[in-house]
């Protein structure tokens, strides 16, 4: 082995490949890069060598933090694995002191040096550790340190240091105050973790880092000092959750149950009950009167069952132990009772004034009368009209009812008159306390005092005020209550004299306060005592009064009346009602009177009058009543005039009436023509008739008027019908496809200029395939097949034919050689349907197989002048 000699002239003896290596430390003895090399080229030397070459390299460089760094995390590794009371790991730890000297503003030597520590598990050395890395580094790299530190105390069982270390530590960072209250509830310090959990919920300027809200937190608080009432004691519970239930209100269950839970662990349930009592009484809302009921019963039923197996298990138990079960379990069926009446009184606070829960509280006490006028006595003092919900002269009403059913007649009228006093808002609600009072005093034969009652309700205040004048009290406007007045006129109707119930309905009518009914009562009211002119002098102020349609009943009732008095005595008088009724009458009404008004004619006038009534009639109902009204005179003018006299009215309603009641009224018309004889005029009708039948829709038309020509026409009415058809076919395609050809316009309108070509082919394609279709339509929807003719030419086969051009050039030849085509189609028809005629036929049960015609002459004096025209046919043929 070569030998080189140090600087300190030391002959120290080599292994050959570390020569070079050396001889560059000799000349770069300083040299940290060179260092390094060599210490990586004696990695895989034993521990000694390397730890030898770190050595020599710290004496000359022992500032180097890149020597002292990797020569820590090989000296780490070299005791990995060994026990822990081996000699190296305090070799180790003196190598971190001596680096220490020197790197001792190093985070990363003291955060290396204090994990190795920890993994010693020398709690109190590792201690002192942290502490001199947090007094040696400056404060802004104390956040490496303390992760470290606080795992350290968090990993052994010591909470004393660990409740200090974190108290400096959070002196540092303060929103970490989470942290430790979690790891005092780990310990079983829930005392510190109180505190400091109220602590931080004071703290409105707190940001919890687990993003929680001071509401959870303070929901964590309130779980924590109520659950562990014997181990919180710096705080006051009691005040804490009370100021809690003055801070969330919207979680009061949830908090009271929490305050009784925790006297409930604490052992002292008569407060837990007072406080579970108090919470019911107080709560405002539904959800938490259920919570706290719940709790509340479930607490009683616990306690019972408790109880009952300590006396049933326990030989020595005296009979106070008994009667303390049966007083636990009253308590019980108390609570339990009570529940639907609590829960009244969480509506009530709620809302005082909800007259409908004022009266549910009634009805749960039942069979309690002392209760019920308690109740009745602080709803009518609770309740402000301006703010009730519901009607709270209901209330006033009830609660005189209850002495009413108790035979205290009395004090009822004293409610009543106090509840008369009463500032509603609306008008109606005083009317009814003043009908209920009116009516008690009938059902108590009172009658005087009932008329009383309300006369003195009725009576004219010092100055008139309008109905709707809310600035005015309900009391001064209640002379205008038809409700009142009505009762009134209904108790002087069965009481009074026939003097003072005319008086009050005149009474009513002055004041302009009168409905319809109120006419027709006052009306019937004059009838019944034989005042029957009075009583159409009343039908008449009320006619003034109203307008349509509120006047139709009285209207009604007048006619009738009049009619059903007089007859046709006084015709004219009858006359002059009617037309005073239909003058302004609306078309939904008229129908009715129209009617009426023709009856009288029909029994009493003329018959001319009452087919002008009719005719009158027509034209002022509705359009979907001219139908009927139509059908109606035509059967009264056949009855009266005849037949013959109704052509003018169907006339009149061919012009008339809509498209779809208008084919009706023809066919009525042309059936009516030919049971006259008048197959021509039926025949024209059918024509007429024909020009608003589309063939496709109307198909049962069509078929009438086909039905029509097979009875009475030959074979040129026929044709004609069918051409007619034709026309009306066409006509109705024609604006198929005026209609298809806007839609595809409307269709393209915002690419018009770039779409126009291809629009104009689908509209072509469109009416070409329509027009392919109708023969095929046509030839489905009956028994009549043409037959196409055949083009001579080969040239004509392959010539595409538009069926709609229009040829201008062509001869008249052309157009006769079409209607030929058509005639002779016509006539194919027609002789199918003479076909179907001469089928029908039966001459004596003998099939004839030819028809022979004896031909005679006939004599000249019949042509007359037409003679010599007649011969010469003859000779012609």
């Amino acid at each position: 082995m070569p030998t080189i000699k140090t600087k300190l002239n030391i002959d120290i003896d080599f292994p050959e490949e570390d020569v070079p290596y050396e001889e560059e430390i000799l000349r770069n003895a300083y040299s940290v890069k060179h260092w390094l090399r060599y210490i990586d080229h004696k990695a895989k030397a034993p521990n000694n060598g390397v730890n030898i070459v770190y050595e020599r390299a710290l004496k000359e460089l022992p500032g180097s933090y890149k020597i002292w760094y990797n020569y820590l995390r090989t000296r780490r590794k070299q005791v990995r694995g060994r026990p822990l009371n081996d000699p190296m790991y305090e070799e180790v730890n003196n190598t971190f002191e001596r680096a220490l000297v020197f790197m001792h503003k190093m985070p990363r030597i003291w955060m290396d040096y204090g994990t190795f520590m920890t993994l010693q598990c020398r709690i109190t050395r590792t201690r002192y550790v942290f502490d001199r890395a947090l007094r040696a580094l400056p404060i802004t790299q104390h956040h490496r340190i303390w992760p470290l530190y606080l795992k350290f105390v968090r990993q052994f069982d010591i909470p004393e240091t660990a409740v200090r270390v974190y108290r400096r530590y959070l002196k540092l960072c303060p929103d970490e105050a989470e942290e430790y209250i979690e790891y005092l509830s780990e310990v079983g310090k829930l005392d510190d973790a109180a505190q400091q959990l109220a602590t931080i919920v004071d703290n409105e300027n707190f940001a919890s880092k687990f993003g929680k809200s001071n509401h959870q937190l303070w929901n964590e608080l309130c779980e924590l000092i109520s659950k562990n009432p014997h181990k919180v004691h710096s705080l006051n519970v009691d005040a804490i959750i009370r100021g809690g239930l003055r801070r969330y209100t919207d979680q009061l269950g949830h908090l009271w149950n929490s305050l009784a839970d925790y006297y409930v662990r604490s052992g002292l349930f008569d407060r837990a009950r007072d406080i579970y009592e108090e919470a019911i009484q107080t709560v405002k809302t539904v959800r938490d009167f259920t919570q706290v009921f719940d709790e509340y019963a479930q607490f009683e039923e616990v306690s019972l069952s408790k109880r009952m197996e300590t006396v049933a298990n326990d030989p020595t138990s005296t009979e106070e132990d008994d009667i303390d079960v049966e007083l636990r379990l009253a308590r019980f069926e108390y609570l339990m009772e009570r529940r639907l009446l609590l829960l009244n009184s969480v509506l009530l606070r709620q809302n005082p004034h909800n007259v409908h829960e004022w009266h549910k509280r009634v009805k749960l006490y039942e069979d309690k009368p002392l209760e019920i006028i308690n109740t009745y006595t602080e709803a009518v003092q609770t309740v402000q009209p301006k703010l009730a919900v519901g009607k709270l002269h209901t209330l006033w009403v009830e609660f005189a009812k209850f002495y009413e059913g108790n035979d205290q007649i009395d004090d009822a009228r004293v409610i009543f008159e106090k509840g008369t006093e009463v500032e509603y808002i609306k008008v109606d609600e005083l009317a009814s306390v003043w009908c209920e009072w009116a009516e008690m005093e009938i059902r108590q034969e009172n009658f005087e005092n009932a008329l009383k009652l309300m006369q003195k309700a009725t009576a004219m205040p010092k100055r008139k005020v309008a109905y709707h004048d809310d600035t005015e009290t309900v009391q001064m406007r209640l002379y205008k209550s038809l409700k009142v007045w009505s009762m009134y006129a209904d108790l002087e109707e069965s009481f009074g004299t026939f003097k003072t119930c005319k008086a009050v309905y005149d009474r009513i009518i002055d004041l302009k306060i009168c409905t319809p009914q109120i006419i027709i009562n006052f009306g019937l009211f004059l009838e019944e005592h034989n005042y029957f002119e009075e009583a159409f002098r009343a039908y008449e102020k009320g006619i003034a009064l109203f307008k349509w349609p509120n006047v139709f009943d009285i209207w009604n009732s007048y006619l009738t009346k009049f009619l059903k008095r007089y007859g046709g005595t006084k015709l004219e008088r009858a006359r002059d009602l009617f037309e005073q009724c239909l003058e302004n009458c609306p078309p939904e009404h008229a129908k009715y009177f129209y009617l009426l008004y023709a009856k009288l004619e029909e029994e009493h006038g003329l018959a001319r009058h009452a087919m002008a009534v009719y005719d009158r009639a027509t034209a002022a109902v509705k359009p979907e009543e001219m139908y009927d009204m139509y059908n109606i005179f035509i059967k009264k003018a056949a009855e009266i005039y005849g037949l013959p006299r109704t052509r003018e009215i169907y006339e009149k309603a061919i012009e008339s009436l809509p498209e779809e009641n208008m084919r009706y009224i023809c066919v009525r018309f042309a059936e009516m023509e030919t049971k006259l004889g008048e197959i021509d005029r039926a025949r024209a009708i059918y024509a007429h008739c024909s020009q608003v039948c589309d063939p496709r829709i109307t198909a049962d038309f069509w078929q009438t008027w086909k039905e029509f020509e097979v009875r009475h026409g030959n074979e040129d009415t026929m044709r004609e019908m069918l051409r007619i058809k034709r026309s009306v076919q066409a006509t109705y395609n024609t604006q198929v496809n005026m209609m298809a050809a806007q839609f595809i316009n409307s269709g393209s309108t915002a690419e018009n200029e770039v779409a126009q070509a291809d629009a104009m082919r689908k509209l072509e394609a469109a009416a070409a395939a329509q027009k392919d279709k109708l023969p095929i339509k046509s030839q489905a929807a009956s028994n009549i097949m043409f037959v196409r003719g055949e083009t001579q030419g080969g040239a004509a086969k392959d010539k595409v034919v538009n069926p709609d051009e229009i040829n201008i050039d062509d001869s008249d030849e052309d157009e006769d050689e079409g209607e030929e085509e058509d005639e002779e189609a016509d006539e194919n028809e027609t002789d199918n349907i003479a076909g179907e005629k001469a089928t029908n036929v039966d001459v004596n049960g003998m099939a004839m197989k030819k028809l022979r015609i004896q031909q005679k002459s006939i004599p000249t004096k019949v042509f007359g002048g037409l003679k010599t025209t007649v011969e010469d046919e003859d000779e012609e043929e």
